[in-house]
C-alpha cells in the first residue's frame, strides 16, 4: 500500500520565534505535514537546535535561522540565513518560500501609567515592524499560492489595559494582515492572523504562579482549561494547507471560547 502524501510535501516554511512555545509547536507540526522548516530564533539557539533535532529524529526536515528581531537590519539577516539554509538543505539558489509564520513576539509592557518609551519601542519593533519587513523581504521568495500567517493575540480584540503597548502592537499586525490579504490575492497568496487566548508558554508563566491563578485563567475558557501550543499549531497547519485556499484577510480567534 502506498503511503499517503503529506499535505505540505515540497513546501518550505519559515517560522519566527520557533525555539520554544507556540513557535516550536508550529515548526514541529509543519514538518510533520511534510514541509522543510526554517526554525528561527533570536537568543534561544540551543532550544532551536533541539527543535530541529527532534524534527529530524521524527523523519522531518528542518534547519535553524539565527537573527535578533527588533534590531537594525533584522529582516535582511533572517533571510540571508534562510537562503543559506535552503541552499544547504535543497541545493537550490534563491531560497524559495511557501509559508511565512510571523510568530516571534515580546510582551509585558504594562498599563499606560507605567509606560516608558524604551519598552513601547521594543513592543512595536519586534511585534509589528519586524513582521512588516519580514513580509517585504519574503515577497520575492514567496511562490504563488503561498501563505502568510501572523500570530496575533486575543489582546487585540479585548480590552487589555494591563499590557497596552503589547495589545497595540498586535492590533497593528491585524491591520497589516487585512491589507496584505488584498494586495497579495492576485498571486493566490492568503494572509491570515491567529489570535490565541491564554496558552501555556513561558511568555505568560507569571500569570500561572499559583494554583489559584492557574485555575482563574482556565475558568475563562469555555472548556475550563488553559490552551496548549499544539492547539494553535494545528490551526496554523490548516491555514498553511490547500484546504484553507478560500480564507484570507481573517482574524481567527483560537482561545477555547475565552470570556464567551
Amino acid at each position: 500500500m502506498t503511503a499517503a502524501v503529506r499535505p505540505l510535501t515540497g513546501k518550505v516554511a519559515l517560522v519566527t520565534g520557533a525555539g520554544r512555545g507556540i513557535g516550536a509547536a508550529i515548526a514541529r507540526r509543519l514538518a510533520r505535514d511534510g514541509a522543510l522548516v526554517a526554525v528561527h530564533y533570536g537568543h534561544s539557539e540551543a532550544a532551536a537546535r533541539d527543535v530541529v533535532a527532534g524534527i529530524r529524529e521524527a523523519g522531518g526536515h528542518a534547519f535553524t535561522v539565527g537573527a535578533v528581531l527588533g534590531a537594525p537590519g533584522d529582516a535582511e539577516a533572517v533571510f540571508e540565513a534562510f537562503d543559506a539554509g535552503v541552499k544547504e538543505e535543497e541545493g537550490a539558489e534563491g531560497g524559495a518560500l511557501d509559508i511565512l509564520v510571523n510568530n516571534a513576539g515580546v510582551s509585558g509592557s504594562g498599563p499606560v501609567g507605567q509606560a516608558v518609551p524604551e519598552i513601547f519601542d521594543r513592543m512595536m519593533a519586534v511585534n509589528a515592524k519586524a513582521p512588516f519587513f519580514l513580509v517585504q523581504q519574503a515577497l520575492p521568495r514567496l511562490r504563488s499560492g503561498g501563505r502568510v500567517i501572523n500570530i496575533s493575540s486575543l489582546a487585540s480584540r479585548r480590552a487589555f489595559p494591563e499590557s497596552l503597548a503589547y495589545a497595540m502592537s498586535k492590533g497593528a499586525l491585524d491591520t497589516m494582515t487585512l491589507a496584505l490579504a488584498k494586495e497579495l490575492a492576485p498571486r493566490g497568496i492568503t494572509v491570515n492572523a491567529i489570535g490565541p487566548g491564554f496558552i501555556e508558554t513561558d511568555m505568560n508563566a507569571r500569570r500561572r504562579t499559583t494554583p489559584q491563578a492557574r485555575a482563574s485563567l482556565a475558568s475563562r475558557s469555555a472548556f475550563a482549561r488553559i490552551g496548549t501550543p499544539a492547539d494553535v499549531a494545528d490551526v496554523v497547519a490548516f491555514l498553511a494547507s490547500a484546504d484553507s485556499r478560500w480564507i484570507t484577510g481573517q482574524y481567527l480567534e483560537v482561545s477555547g471560547g475565552t470570556d464567551m
